[in-house]
């Protein structure tokens, strides 16, 4: 489920919320889905159980999770719009992205295919068109 590289420079937590946030937007984690408690998930990967809650505090205050005191963590239904900030950032490593692929010689159609599998994938096969 998760591979922790001890020697990254990357700090633990860090590499937990981005490959929790990666779970939950390729569709592994559901929304409802509850996560491990701190310290199962602290035993598994032999971390300490600080570095899952601060993990877990992050991915809380960007919207990806919730708690409920006594019951756990879940993963969000829906990211809130609150989290623009995040939306943002998004955006611009996509623009970036999407300029040095056509830069490198990817033509415009092949750039715009890919991004419709993406949205298909996400949409799980259902078509706006």
């Amino acid at each position: 489920m998760l591979d922790i590289d001890f020697r990254s420079r990357k700090p633990i937590y860090e590499q937990l919320v981005d490959q929790i946030k990666e779970m939950i937007v390729s569709g592994v984690l559901k929304g409802g889905e509850q996560l491990p408690s701190v310290r199962v998930l602290a035993q598994q990967l032999t971390v300490n159980p600080n570095t899952i809650q601060k993990a877990y505090r992050e991915l809380e205050r960007i919207g990806y999770i919730y708690s409920i005191q006594g019951k756990g963590n879940f993963v969000s239904e829906k990211i809130e719009a609150s989290n623009q900030e995040e939306l943002k950032m998004v955006k611009e490593n996509l623009q970036k992205l999407a300029q040095q692929a056509l830069f490198l010689g990817m033509q415009s159609d092949e750039l715009l295919q890919i991004m419709e599998e993406i949205i298909k994938d996400h949409q799980g096969g259902k078509r706006d068109d």
